[in-house]
């Protein structure tokens, strides 16, 4: 996974304020449903906004970092309990990224 430039990322940013909440993760975590949940999206989607609802920071940075390496996506953004991620597709990819 190459990383990303902070070009690249914020041309991500931009794209991703205009998207609504695709997965929700709720107070219990990142159950084996969500889990899936998120696999299948990342199929479908490039680029994705999810919504972790969780009242402490701890349990909120764990949940990132599974959700990262579930996806194995690249983080893009976190405001609040919104995070934004990026994962190219393999094949054929909808996002055009601006050079390095």
């Amino acid at each position: 996974m190459d990383k990303l430039s902070n070009n690249q990322k914020r041309f991500l940013r931009s794209r991703g304020y205009m998207l609504k909440p695709v997965v929700m993760v709720g107070q219990h975590g990142l159950s084996e449903a969500i889990s899936a949940e998120l696999k299948s999206t990342m199929q479908k989607h490039e680029l994705l906004k999810i919504k972790i609802r969780t009242e402490h920071k701890d349990d909120k940075q764990k949940i990132m970092n599974e959700i990262l390496n579930i996806t194995k996506a690249h983080l893009i953004q976190v405001i609040g309990n919104i995070m934004v991620i990026y994962r190219a597709f393999d094949n054929n990819p909808k996002i055009i990224l601006p050079r390095k």
